[in-house]
């Protein structure tokens, strides 16, 4: 019997197969909602993207060479995405860095106004999530957080922002600990995307 990851009889015997199936249908959901959003509004699913995570990220995350690498595709891709955002005036180019040939991307008004029509594409997910027990919730979570850091640690994901690959994260004694918070974090503490990361040298 084949051992593809899309055979359903494999499926069956095999449980982190069976997961993996069940993310793939979970990513098929988020592709259709995204881009039922951006048919309705004349915009492609990565200019969307692009879009809401200038809206909540610092200046020196939203520049070409690092979108390409948080989207894990090419830097032509990112700059033709961004010309067209800049036809549309949904964005601003900030060249106020010492390097002349870099610049940053910015929100203009009628870009904020589209965000604010956007940004709930994926709320039918989260509203399916409040049928799950709070519990359930947070070891979904802890499970979750953790192959994303799995994941970027096998060069899979180019790029992440959890705990537990911040120099600020510790973990003694079965417990997880912010060294800049001072505090000792829950399940539910950990972060996907913290402002404050600073990735542990390596």
């Amino acid at each position: 019997m084949s051992k593809s990851i899309f055979n359903p009889k494999h499926q069956q015997i095999d449980i982190s197969t069976k997961i993996v199936a069940g993310l793939e249908r979970i990513s098929e959901a988020f592709k259709v909602l995204l881009w039922d959003k951006a048919k309705a509004l004349g915009l492609s699913p990565i200019q969307i993207q692009l879009l809401i995570f200038v809206a909540y990220h610092k200046p020196e995350l939203c520049n070409v060479s690092h979108l390409a690498r948080e989207f894990n595709i090419t830097k032509p891709t990112v700059s033709d995405a961004v010309r067209m955002l800049e036809q549309k005036k949904l964005i601003v180019k900030d060249f106020s860095s010492a390097d002349s040939r870099s610049y940053s991307i910015g929100l203009s008004a009628t870009g904020k106004k589209v965000v604010a029509e956007t940004e709930n594409f994926a709320n039918p997910l989260k509203t399916q999530l409040g049928n799950i027990q709070q519990k359930d919730l947070e070891n979904l979570f802890s499970s979750l957080s953790h192959l994303i850091y799995q994941l970027n640690r096998n060069g899979i994901l180019s790029v992440q922002r959890t705990c537990y690959g911040c120099k600020f994260y510790s973990h003694t004694k079965k417990k997880d600990h912010c060294n800049l918070l001072n505090m000792q974090l829950k399940k539910e503490d950990i972060r996907l995307d913290c402002p404050e990361f600073e990735e542990v040298a390596s």
